[in-house]
C-alpha cells in the first residue's frame, strides 16, 4: 500500500515535531509545505528536499495528495479549511480547531457537508498514562465521583522553541492548554459537562496580554465533579501537576502530565505505582495520533477525536469565559449551534449569582 501523501500547512515550532514523526512513519510522506515565511520554508526544505514548498494555499489544490495537516494557530484558519475541503482532502488539525465555538462549528459543518474527515490533534488521549488510568477505572477502582485537577506552570512564551501567538491572544491558557485538560476530563470520565462555574485572571507579573490563569468547578452529566486550577504564569519556574480522582473503591493520583501514575484502594496504607512504558514527550503521543488518523483513512478503524466531538471541549472553554464575565454558572450545551456567544447572555444555572467581570 502506497504511503499517505500529506501537505503540511504551517512550519513553525509544532511543525518540527510533525516533520520528524511523519518522516519516521513508513505509511506517510510529506509532499507539500506551506508557510508565508520564506525562512520557514527554506528550513523545512533542508529536511524534506523532495517536497514542494509554497507561500500559497493554492498548493493544496495543485498537488496530488491524500491529506492536509494544519500545524497552524487556531485564529485565521478559514482559508486553510476552505482550501482543504474544496480539494476533498481529509484534515488533521492541531487543537484547538478554532478560537471561537461558532467558527469551529462552521468548519465542522463545512467538512461534514463535503464528506471530508476532520480529526483534531488531541494527542493527550494517546498518552500511556491516560490509557492506564482508563484501565484502572474499568478494572480496579470503579467510576470517578469527584477529582481535583491542578496544572501549574511558568510558561516562558518568549522561548524560541515555543509559538509566539499565545502571548497576544485572548484567554491563552484556556484556548491553548486547558482545552487539552477539558478533553481529557471528557475522555476519562466518559461523560459531558453540564455546568461550569469559572474565574479567569492574570497575575501582575504575567507576560501574556490576556488571562493566563483559570479556576473552574465543572459538573458532568454522570454526576462527577472536577475542581480545576490551571496557570501558565505560576511564579516559580518548577512545574507542578496533579490529577487526583476519587473513585468508587479508592483513588487514582497522577503526579505528572505525562506519567507518574499511582493508585490506592480505600484501606491501602500507601499508593501503588503503575508501571508505564518508556515515553518520549511530544513524539510518542503524536506517533499514536498519526497512526490513528492513517488507520481511519484506510478504513481499518473509526475516526477518533473528530471535529464534532471536539466542539464539546470548545464549549467548555467558552463556558469558562462566559462564567468569568458574568459571575454565573454556565451550561455548555447552551452554547451549541448558534446560542449566545461572548455576550454573557447564555442561560445561567444560578441567575441570582452576583455580577462579576473578568480581570484583564
Amino acid at each position: 500500500m502506497s504511503a499517505l501523501r500529506i501537505i503540511l500547512v504551517g512550519l513553525g515550532a509544532r511543525a518540527q515535531f510533525w516533520m520528524r514523526v511523519i518522516r519516521e512513519n513508513p505509511d506517510c510522506t510529506i509532499v507539500g509545505l506551506i508557510d508565508p515565511s520564506e525562512a520557514a520554508r527554506a528550513r523545512a526544505l533542508e529536511q524534506l528536499p523532495e517536497a514542494k514548498a509554497s507561500a500559497s494555499l493554492s498548493l493544496i489544490g495543485d498537488l496530488e495528495a491524500d491529506a492536509v495537516l494544519l500545524a497552524t494557530p487556531p485564529g485565521g484558519r478559514e482559508a486553510q479549511m476552505e482550501a482543504a475541503v474544496a480539494a476533498r482532502l481529509p484534515i488533521l488539525a492541531e487543537k484547538p480547531l478554532a478560537d471561537s465555538v461558532e467558527l469551529a462549528e462552521r468548519y465542522v459543518e463545512m467538512a461534514e457537508a463535503a464528506g471530508v474527515p476532520l480529526m483534531v490533534g488531541l494527542n493527550f488521549r494517546y498518552l500511556p498514562v491516560t490509557q492506564e488510568a482508563l484501565r484502572l477505572i474499568d478494572e480496579t477502582l470503579g467510576p470517578v465521583e469527584f477529582s481535583r485537577f491542578t496544572y501549574e506552570r511558568w510558561r516562558d512564551g518568549r522561548l524560541a522553541r515555543l509559538n509566539k501567538y499565545p502571548l497576544t491572544m485572548d484567554q491563552p491558557m484556556l484556548w491553548e492548554q486547558s482545552i487539552h485538560h477539558f478533553d481529557l476530563m471528557r475522555y476519562v470520565l466518559r461523560s459531558e459537562p453540564v455546568e461550569i462555574f469559572a474565574k479567569t485572571f492574570n497575575p501582575s507579573w504575567s507576560m501574556y496580554r490576556d488571562d493566563a490563569n483559570v479556576s473552574a468547578l465543572i459538573t458532568f452529566a454522570n454526576g462527577a465533579i472536577v475542581n480545576y486550577q490551571g496557570t501558565w504564569q505560576s511564579n516559580w519556574k518548577m512545574p507542578d501537576f496533579q490529577w487526583r480522582s476519587e473513585c468508587a473503591r479508592g483513588v487514582i493520583v497522577q503526579n505528572d502530565q505525562f506519567g507518574a501514575l499511582n493508585y490506592a484502594l480505600h484501606d491501602d496504607d500507601a499508593l501503588t505505582a503503575v508501571p508505564l512504558p518508556p515515553y518520549e514527550q511530544w513524539i510518542d503521543d503524536a506517533v499514536a495520533l498519526l497512526a490513528s488518523f492513517v488507520a481511519a483513512l484506510r478504513g481499518s478503524a473509526p475516526l477518533q477525536c473528530t471535529g464534532r466531538d471536539h466542539l464539546n471541549s470548545l464549549r467548555m472553554v467558552q463556558a469558562c469565559i462566559l462564567s468569568a464575565e458574568t459571575g454565573q454558572a454556565i451550561r455548555p450545551t447552551d452554547l451549541a449551534a448558534g446560542a449566545m456567544h461572548k455576550t454573557g447572555q447564555a442561560s445561567p444555572s444560578h441567575p441570582d449569582a452576583p455580577s462579576q467581570r473578568k480581570s484583564q
